[in-house]
């Protein structure tokens, strides 16, 4: 009892102050990840057991270039090419490799491009059409939690079916059913009330998260569990690390904001 009340005051408090950034300004929201980026590379540093000051100089000059200054538009479709493809290939690591070969070698292009630059496209998504758009990135974020909190009630209440045992033994094929039924639901509960574009518009978003987050929390598993570890840090009581509590959206960051561009563009 006394966890669940940890945890719950633990989750509270980290939504506020992301619904607080969003609501204050663009600034401050890529502010708080900009910050929230270095803990995460911290704490993934220390799972592929490698220590750069280097990769904190990368994320600096990311974040000025792209996030806050958004220097040029073909560097950023650039930059989100090669983070699809590295990300393409942590799947395919995933799905077909017992050992994930980063720990070997490529350390840094995954920190890089797996790491760094999802946070950055993160930070891009409420920005996609030219404008701070703080219904659409509070949506998303929505849409996150509603997919993870429902993937969690319907595996443990109706679970039969294994997802993935190797990595994960407690994700079912029916809790990820329902995380992406009711990430659908909420869709269309957040097109109700925002009106902010159409409901197949949020109904895209629903599928990207719910597919690419549960991929993205496959792969972080998928890392700790070669790291020997259960949580990649300690910072927030009952979650473990920021790490294991942004794994699913910034892995599904990229896609969405490419999801976004090809939609804003078909329009």
């Amino acid at each position: 009892m006394k966890e669940s009340i940890i945890r719950a005051i633990s989750g509270l408090l980290y939504i506020s102050i992301l619904v607080v950034s969003i609501i204050s300004s663009e600034f401050i929201f890529i502010s708080l990840f900009f910050l929230l980026g270095f803990i995460c590379l911290l704490e993934l540093e220390k799972l592929l057991r490698l220590k750069s000051y280097a990769l904190y100089g990368v994320h600096i000059i990311f974040f000025l270039l792209f996030s806050y200054i958004k220097f040029d538009s073909n560097a950023t479709i650039l930059l989100l090419c090669i983070t699809i493809f590295v990300n393409l290939f942590l799947i395919k690591d995933l799905l077909f490799i017992r050992t994930i070969p980063v720990f070997e070698k490529k350390k840094y292009i995954i920190l890089i491009f797996y790491l760094i630059s999802s946070i950055v496209f993160l930070t891009l998504i409420p920005t996609y059409n030219g404008n701070f758009n703080q219904e659409l990135i509070v949506g998303i974020f929505v849409l996150i939690w509603i997919n993870d909190t429902f993937a969690y009630i319907t595996g443990k209440n109706f679970g039969r079916n294994k997802l993935y045992e190797r990595i994960s033994p407690n994700k079912t094929i029916e809790g990820f059913i329902g995380g992406l039924v009711f990430s659908i639901i909420g869709g269309y509960f957040i097109f109700y009330f925002t009106h902010y574009r159409e409901f197949s518009f949020w109904l895209g978003l629903a599928i990207i998260l719910s597919i690419f987050g549960t991929l993205g929390d496959l792969i972080q598993s998928k890392f700790k569990r070669q790291a020997g570890v259960k949580d990649s840090g300690n910072l927030m009581p009952g979650h473990g690390g920021l790490y294991d509590r942004l794994d699913s959206i910034i892995f599904s960051s990229p896609f969405v904001y490419a999801y976004l561009l090809i939609i804003n563009h078909v329009s």
